[in-house]
């Protein structure tokens, strides 16, 4: 019997201890969780359901249904802007992947003020963005700036626009991206490069493989985590691009760097309806969830294949 209530006593003890133990673990997740509910689920579910409703933000709300959606697809801005996000989000990732991964190629080998340069392509990803969008509004101005001015003196009398033109606005605005964005995923590639065991090039320069062979054989390969990551979170970033975009154009001129993010800002901020924004989000995020799901699924093909 006394053996019985000691370990009826010591179950207790040991239960009393887990209890302990799981609070204190509690205790620690608990500030993480809070903030994620209050910060990032709780507007997740309200956007969701706000989309299905007809709010300006003062009236009540009234449920709306379908409306929304129907309403955007009905819109030529929204789809316009659809189209610009697809353009930039191509161009920016494309061309910024091939720049950063260039730059870390050339910046991995050992070369003279190699430190000072890249500090100098990684400064402009933690500048301001106003004072990037200044500065390169200056830049691409139309009539005196500095570019369209050496554009004149190599030759070209008509240069474009820029941002004071419909056709190019998009297109200094994907200039612009690039610069500013280069610099952080070539830290990526510098490091994913490190990693390399330098003993595979010298087999290889061994076996008599050229510069270009080295670099498809054994550089790319190797560097498939990293282009994986750099190639999501460009994608990522380059659909919910805002701030670049507004501090050089505000979306202008017209519509015409109008992008999905600009879209969900313009009908929040500009026209009050907030259903219709909370719609537009929604979509947003199906796309970029759409994308990522095939990025993933496209990089398992292409490591099996490796």
């Amino acid at each position: 019997m006394a053996e019985k209530k000691e370990k009826t006593i010591a179950e207790m003890k040991a239960t009393s201890l887990r209890r302990k133990n799981a609070l204190i673990g509690y205790s620690f997740i608990a500030p993480n969780f809070i903030g994620f509910a209050i910060f990032i689920l709780f507007p997740v579910l309200f956007t969701i359901a706000l989309s299905v409703m007809d709010w300006d933000g003062f009236n009540a709300m009234q449920f709306a249904g379908l409306d929304n959606f129907q309403s955007i697809f009905r819109d030529r801005v929204f789809r316009s802007s659809f189209w610009l996000t697809l353009v930039y989000v191509v161009f920016t990732v494309a061309l910024t992947l091939l720049a950063s991964l260039g730059l870390a190629c050339a910046l991995n080998k050992k070369i003279t003020g190699r430190d000072a340069f890249r500090a100098a392509i990684f400064f402009p990803y933690v500048a301001s963005m106003i004072a990037i969008g200044a500065v390169w509004k200056q830049l691409f101005e139309a009539s005196n700036g500095p570019i369209n001015h050496l554009l004149r003196t190599i030759g070209i009398s008509n240069p474009p626009g820029w941002f004071s033109s419909t056709d190019w606005a998009i297109w200094g605005v994907i200039i612009v991206a690039i610069w500013k964005y280069m610099g952080y995923y070539m830290l990526i590639y510098l490091a994913g490069l490190q990693d390399i065991p330098a003993q595979l090039y010298e087999a290889a320069t061994l076996d008599g493989a050229t510069g270009w062979q080295r670099f498809m054989k054994i550089t790319l390969p190797m560097l498939t985590p990293s282009t994986f990551f750099v190639f999501i979170m460009l994608t990522i970033n380059s659909f919910k691009s805002f701030d670049l975009i507004y501090a050089l154009t505000q979306g202008g001129p017209g519509t015409s760097t109008t992008l999905l993010s600009n879209y969900i800002y313009n009908q929040t901020f500009v026209y009050w309806d907030y259903g219709k924004s909370a719609a537009a989000s929604i979509i947003l995020f199906v796309i970029v969830l759409a994308v990522t799901i095939v990025q993933f699924r496209g990089e398992k093909k292409f490591t099996d294949y490796l």
